[in-house]
Order: structure tokens, then C-alpha cells, then sequence
């Protein structure tokens, strides 16, 4: 989503004269600038947000696989909340308890 919204203001600031004023959030502060300040450094995120979506998934797929070596490590055995609830119930006959009331 971050690479489309800087494709866009990119776009559009492409088409605005250079020393027209704009306005940027930086860390949650709205800064006043003019459009060749702002227009390279967005074109610089744009070019790396790439790299770093690589890198966030890299690090995903190592957690992954330490997650996975610490469970067979450790001999973990993961229970489904649905799956665990359904299976007695499907293999152990049904019980019923009847009151009877005599007068």
C-alpha cells in the first residue's frame, strides 16, 4: 500500500511547479516544505521500500523456522481449540442423565 500511495503523490507532484509549497507527515507532525524538497526524498522511499519488504521477509521465514526447531526441541505439541473440542466428543458414546421425579 505504501509503494502505490508514493506512486501517486510522485504522479501528482510531477505536475505541480517546483517551488510550490506542501505539506508532508513526518512522525506524526505535519512539516511545510516546497515540492523539490519533497519530491526526491520521495522518490527515494520508493526505491527502498522494496529492499525492506525483502528484508522483513527474510526475518519472517528465519522466525519461522527457529519457531519450528524450538518445538521439535522441546517436543511441543500444538492443540487446534476446534479441532481438540470436537474429536472426544465424536469417540466417546453419548451420556445422557435422566431425572425422574416420583411423587
Amino acid at each position: 500500500m505504501d509503494l502505490n500511495e508514493h506512486k501517486i503523490v510522485i504522479e501528482t507532484l510531477k505536475g505541480v511547479e517546483s517551488g510550490r509549497k506542501c505539506f508532508r507527515m513526518v512522525g506524526g507532525v505535519l512539516v511545510e516544505r516546497t515540492v523539490a524538497d519533497v519530491l526526491p526524498e520521495l522518490e527515494g522511499n520508493k526505491e527502498r521500500l522494496p529492499a525492506a519488504l525483502q528484508a522483513l521477509h527474510e526475518q519472517l521465514s528465519k522466525k519461522g523456522i527457529e519457531i519450528n526447531e524450538y518445538i521439535e526441541k522441546h517436543d511441543i505439541k500444538v492443540q487446534r481449540g476446534t479441532e481438540s473440542a470436537e474429536a472426544p466428543q465424536a469417540d466417546t458414546p453419548a451420556k445422557s442423565n435422566v431425572l425422574v421425579a416420583s411423587s
